[in-house]
């Protein structure tokens, strides 16, 4: 999913997100001054790049029907990367909910408008992604950091 980022003297940013379902882990995410495709090709770019060519073979990539992720462009390489992709029907907003609360958490959690250049602005939302991801315990996973609850999974099975 895409959030929009108000900063600095009225400029306007794009955070571009992709979230692991069962972990809760962002696994990548690419921030833009542009709502131009390269903003989710580079964000899948650098999902295939986390996860460096283990994607399971019935693995999906869900999101809503925005034109990016309609785009016959976007769904090509979805298809090419070897993930099927999900979207919600439209007027579907239950699905994407997960998305949803993990950019509203963020928002209230960083303090990101103060942020002068897009530079300062990615930095912050770098270190958020890490603490997300690291250090922030969640209730649902166990009182466990999506990291933490990724290797619990793993060690499990």
């Amino acid at each position: 999913d895409i959030t929009y980022m108000h900063y600095g003297n009225g400029q306007c940013a794009y955070l571009s997100v992709v979230k692991d379902g069962a972990t809760r882990q962002i696994l990548a995410h690419y921030l833009s001054t542009s709502l131009a495709m390269p903003i989710v090709e580079r964000t899948l770019e650098k999902l295939l790049e986390r996860l460096d060519g283990n994607i399971h073979p019935e693995a999906l990539l869900h999101s809503d029907q925005g034109m990016h992720y309609t785009h016959p462009r976007f769904r090509l390489l979805v298809r090419k990367a070897g993930f099927t992709q999900s979207m919600s029907r439209k007027g579907n907003c239950w699905d994407n909910a997960a998305m949803e609360s993990f950019f509203g958490h963020m928002k209230d959690d960083l303090e990101y408008e103060s942020c002068m250049t897009l530079l300062e602005l990615r930095t912050r939302v770098d270190d958020y992604i890490a603490y997300y991801n690291s250090e922030r315990y969640q209730w649902t996973l166990k009182k466990m950091t999506p990291d933490e609850f990724r290797s619990h999974l793993l060690t499990a099975s």
